[in-house]
């Protein structure tokens, strides 16, 4: 006889078993033809063009978590709404309910919004555009020479 622990470690063996199946015949059905075009970089539809290294702006992190930060306050405030304002609660405590639950509400997104005081008073939402660093590298080889190799090579490509 399985406990109930058992019976959800069977469940999750199984579900591990038909994933591997799954995958497993998806791989015998499935053609494999790779060719150029395939195994090229693909960007959006668009033909990769230039250099991949480039130097990518932080603050789309920051502003990623900016948003992360103010749509957890709305995963928080929604069922806060919709089970604290019941009138049924409200009722039953004399009224109480609804303070608590107002005030607990109002600490709530006070308590964010300092977070984003401080954010903002650091600096740390200001938008600065980096300025890009182009490496150098002391050569006895003219710079000429390097121009001429990549204008060969740029024009034999079809």
């Amino acid at each position: 006889m399985l406990t109930d622990f058992g019976i959800i470690l069977l469940f999750i063996l199984a579900a591990f078993a038909f994933i591997g199946i799954v995958l497993f015949v998806a791989r015998l059905l499935r053609p494999n033809r790779p060719n150029e075009e395939k195994n090229s970089t693909y960007e959006s539809g668009e033909e990769p063009v230039g250099n991949a290294n480039i130097q990518f702006n932080i603050r789309y992190y920051v502003v990623a978590l900016v948003f992360v930060l103010f749509d957890v306050e709305l995963v928080f405030l929604f069922p806060w709404a919709t089970v604290f304002g019941q009138v049924r609660l409200i009722n039953e405590t004399n009224g109480s309910w609804g303070w608590f639950a107002l005030t607990e509400a109002f600490l709530f997104v006070g308590i964010l919004g300092l977070g984003l005081a401080y954010v903002w008073a650091k600096g740390y939402l200001d938008w600065v555009k980096p300025q890009p660093k182009i490496p150098r590298v002391d050569t006895n080889v003219p710079a000429d020479l390097y121009q001429r190799v990549n204008d060969k090579y740029s024009h034999s490509k079809p």
